[in-house]
């Protein structure tokens, strides 16, 4: 790891121009998913966090899957910024796809019907803790990237493409490669505010 676990935490950030290069190998780069993903604490070691690692023209064939989704619905003379925008995630060198398995979620409902309402919060909960841990690790690595929400919109067609469960949600979209430049200043609330300490 370049970057010490502090440091990655604090650089971690949006970084949205980025460029088909890696640092890394694509053998760690499967290190750092499957480590977050096999690791990551859940509710009743449930493990219902699934992900899936597009690189190369596998990554650049999800955002022509986007792209062209949402040509369908977006208005022609806004569609400029929106094809922008998707082909500034496509010159990326990956994209992480994040999926909670539904099955696993319905599964502890009926398993322990008393905390059915809050299984897929616990499920969510998980999940983030997924995504930070492969962000905070891609950072740690010199590697850039931003947190994406384009489902459901595409969940069909990344499901026949990829032949994904039936059982996976897609949850969100994590495009990465090296940094074009770095992020700007970041503003904080006081964390006074934020955090509270009694001894």
């Amino acid at each position: 790891m370049a970057k010490d676990l502090y440091t990655a935490l604090k650089e971690r950030r949006s970084l949205y121009v980025i460029k088909k290069e890696s640092p890394i190998s694509d053998e760690k780069i499967q290190e750092i998913v499957e480590l977050a993903v096999k690791h990551a604490p859940s509710a009743f070691n449930s493990q219902n966090t699934r992900a899936v690692v597009l690189l190369g023209e596998q990554s650049d064939k999800f955002w022509d899957i986007t792209k062209e989704t949402l040509r369908k619905i977006v208005s022609a003379d806004a569609f400029a910024d929106t094809e922008s925008k998707m082909e500034m995630f496509k010159a990326g060198y990956g994209t992480v796809l994040f999926f909670e398995d539904m099955a696993t979620v319905q599964g502890l409902q009926e398993q322990f019907p008393s905390y059915a309402d809050v299984f897929p919060r616990y499920s969510a909960e998980t999940l983030g803790m997924v995504q930070l841990i492969v962000w905070t690790a891609l950072e740690a690595e010199g590697l850039g990237a931003t947190l994406q929400h384009y489902q459901p919109l595409v969940d069909d067609a990344v499901q026949a493409e990829w032949n994904i469960p039936a059982s996976w949600r897609l949850a969100s979209q994590m495009p990465f490669g090296v940094p074009v430049s770095p992020a700007g200043p970041k503003e904080f609330s006081p964390i006074e505010e934020r955090v509270k300490v009694y001894k």
